[in-house]
C-alpha cells in the first residue's frame, strides 16, 4: 500500500482529523540513516507526525519543523515537512541500542529521555511561529498532544506507531491526529474520550489490515465522518549539489582556501537524507571565486 494521509471532519464539523499510513517513508528513512530499531521507531513516529502537521499548512511554501532534544542516548530528532506532506528527518544518534521496556517493546521514551519538543512553523510571515514544551513521556504522541493543548490551545489526541519485523525492517507505521473545534459539545467530548480510551494501538489496527479510513471510522463511529481529501506522503529531501555548494561558499574564502591547500577532495553530507556530495580541488577553486 502506498503512503498517504486522509483529512476530514466529523460530528457537524466539531471534529477535524488527519490519519496517515507511513510504512514506506519510515522504511526509507531507516535505510538512508541505517537506524537501529529503537531509533527507527522514534524517528518514524516523528516523521509520521510531521507529515500530518505539514498537511495542515495552507500555502505550498509553508514548512513545519519538529525538534526533540533529550538527555537519553538518542540525543535528539529533527523532522521537517511541507504542505504537500513531503517529510525528511534524522536522529542525532541513529545507532543507539537499549533494552526493551518492561512491556517488551522498543523503549522510545528511554532512548529520548527528559527534554523538550520544539515546533517551528514557517508560514511566510516576518518571523516563524515557535512553540516549545517539556517532554511529558518522551513517547512523542503524548508529547504532541500536550504541545497542541498548551501551545496552540487545541484539544487534541495524537496516536503514532512503528512496528518492526524481526529482520529490523519496518512492518507497519502510521498515526492519527484528532482535534476538537472550539464549539464542540460536552456530550461529544465525553463520547470521544471514551472511544479513545478503548483504542488499543495504531500499529495493531494497521497490522490487522485496517486502513487509516477504517481506523477513523471505527473511532468516530456515529459521528458522521466526511473526508475532504486524500494526499500522498513520502520521504523527500530537496538537497542537491547546487544547494550544498552554496553552503560551502557561505563558510567564506579563508576556510575554502584551507581546503584547497590540503589538496584533497572534500565530502559534505546532508543530515536529513544522508546523501553525500563530493567536491574536487578544482571545484573548490570555483567556489572560492564565488565566495565573498
Amino acid at each position: 500500500m502506498e503512503d498517504y494521509i486522509v483529512r476530514g471532519m466529523a460530528a457537524d464539523n466539531q471534529v477535524r482529523f488527519f490519519a496517515a499510513y507511513s510504512r514506506n517513508l519510515v522504511e526509507e528513512a531507516r535505510q538512508r540513516h541505517e537506524t537501529s530499531p529503537v531509533a527507527t521507531a522514534a524517528l518514524g513516529r516523528l516523521l509520521t507526525a510531521g507529515a500530518m502537521m505539514g498537511s495542515m499548512c495552507k500555502n505550498d511554501t509553508d514548512l513545519v519543523t519538529l525538534t526533540v532534544r533529550g538527555d537519553g542516548p538518542i540525543e535528539g530528532l529533527t523532522v521537517t515537512a511541507d504542505a504537500k506532506a513531503n517529510v525528511k528527518g534524522y536522529a542525532y544518534n541513529p545507532v543507539v541500542i537499549i533494552p526493551p521496556s518492561w512491556a517488551g517493546k522498543l523503549d522510545v521514551g528511554a532512548a529520548i529521555g527528559y527534554g523538550t519538543m520544539t515546533v517551528i512553523k514557517d508560514l511566510g510571515l516576518k518571523e516563524p511561529y515557535s512553540g516549545q514544551v517539556n517532554l511529558c513521556t518522551s513517547e512523542i504522541a503524548e508529547d504532541l498532544t500536550y504541545y497542541f493543548a498548551s501551545s496552540e490551545q487545541i484539544p487534541t489526541s495524537v496516536a503514532l506507531g512503528v512496528l518492526m519485523n524481526k529482520n529490523n525492517t519496518v512492518k507497519q507505521a502510521g498515526g492519527f491526529i484528532i482535534q476538537l473545534m472550539p464549539f464542540a459539545s460536552d456530550e461529544l467530548i465525553t463520547a470521544l474520550e471514551q472511544k479513545l480510551a478503548n483504542f488499543s494501538s495504531i500499529t495493531s489496527h494497521l497490522d490487522n489490515g485496517e486502513t487509516p479510513e477504517q481506523i477513523i471510522e471505527a473511532l468516530l463511529e456515529g459521528f458522521d465522518v466526511s473526508y475532504t481529501d486524500r494526499i500522498p506522503t513520502k520521504f523527500h529531501c530537496n538537497c542537491s549539489k547546487e544547494r550544498v555548494s552554496k553552503a560551502v561558499v557561505s563558510v567564506g574564502k579563508a576556510e575554502i582556501q584551507k581546503m584547497i591547500q590540503e589538496g584533497e577532495e572534500i565530502e559534505v553530507n546532508c543530515h536529513f537524507c544522508n546523501s553525500h556530495y563530493k567536491f574536487s580541488v578544482d571545484e573548490l577553486k570555483e567556489l572560492y571565486e564565488a565566495a565573498k
